[in-house]
């Protein structure tokens, strides 16, 4: 039940909505408390204020631990034997946390360091305006976050997307880099990868299969590749790596395809 704006109640039943989903749209900030407990009499207002204060900025999920279990096993999970504890969600998952009652200023700054920075915003509105097809407007909004923080990742592969649908390899490239391994980044550089074999001999089997990948005859590629095992071992399986990649998991042929190279080399 809302208590006021921003400041939800959670339960056992609610806390994996409010808290662990919720948190993947905007931090989550959960206050473990109790009745009896005075401190919790002291910091409850003062992180509902700041809730309110920052109208929409975090929500404050407020957990009664004797009243929900969840709450409990959140103060096993992050090695907590007192209240009030306060848990701050961001991606689904506990990223920071203090214990006790504190100054409304050392609440001020554990709400700066989990609260999206300018940049992060910037780079989340410009995801979404290209998710809808505004690509100029979402190419600015990353081009405008890396300009505020060049180390950003979100910008930066959202505006390598943009370069590479363009064919504008050779500045996508330095936006990936530095972000390697993260699956994205991945995604990005075994599209590069596959785009480049374009340019490579048309040798042998798996020279026809790389370039039928860079043209986007996948399964002619992909059946190429499997065929290009038998006396190219390594190179026919990085290939197949590569554009596993560069399909990305939601491709129906990869799958497929990866249970084809299990058994070829298994």
């Amino acid at each position: 039940m809302d208590t006021m704006e921003h400041v939800i109640e959670v339960t056992d039943e609610t806390f994996e909505q409010v808290v662990v989903e919720g948190s993947k749209t905007a931090p989550v900030v959960v206050d473990l408390w109790a009745a009896w407990c005075g401190p919790c009499r002291t910091l409850g207002p003062m992180l509902e204020e700041a809730a309110t204060k920052r109208a929409g900025a975090f929500t404050l999920a407020k957990i009664d631990v004797d009243a929900a279990g969840v709450g409990n096993a959140l103060l096993q999970a992050v090695q907590s034997q007192s209240i009030p504890t306060v848990v701050a969600f961001r991606d689904g998952q506990p990223v920071s946390m203090f214990i006790g009652a504190i100054p409304q200023t050392e609440i001020d700054r554990f709400l700066d360091s989990i609260l999206p920075s300018e940049a992060e915003v910037e780079a989340r509105e410009a995801a979404e305006e290209l998710a809808t097809g505004d690509v100029a407007e979402a190419e600015q909004g990353f081009r405008e976050a890396l300009d505020k923080e060049p180390t950003n990742k979100d910008a930066a592969l959202g505006l390598a997307k943009i370069l590479l649908e363009r064919g504008s390899i050779d500045e996508a490239r330095p936006l990936i880099m530095p972000h390697l391994p993260d699956p994205e980044a991945e995604h990005l550089h075994a599209r590069i990868e596959v785009a480049e074999w374009a340019t490579m001999p048309a040798d042998g089997s798996l020279g026809h299969a790389r370039q039928a990948a860079a043209r986007g005859d996948w399964r002619i590629a992909l059946d190429g590749m499997i065929a290009a095992l038998a006396d190219q071992r390594d190179d026919a399986r990085q290939a197949l790596v590569t554009s596993f990649a560069a399909l990305g998991d939601d491709d129906p042929l990869v799958p497929e395809y990866r249970r084809r190279l299990a058994a070829a080399l298994f």
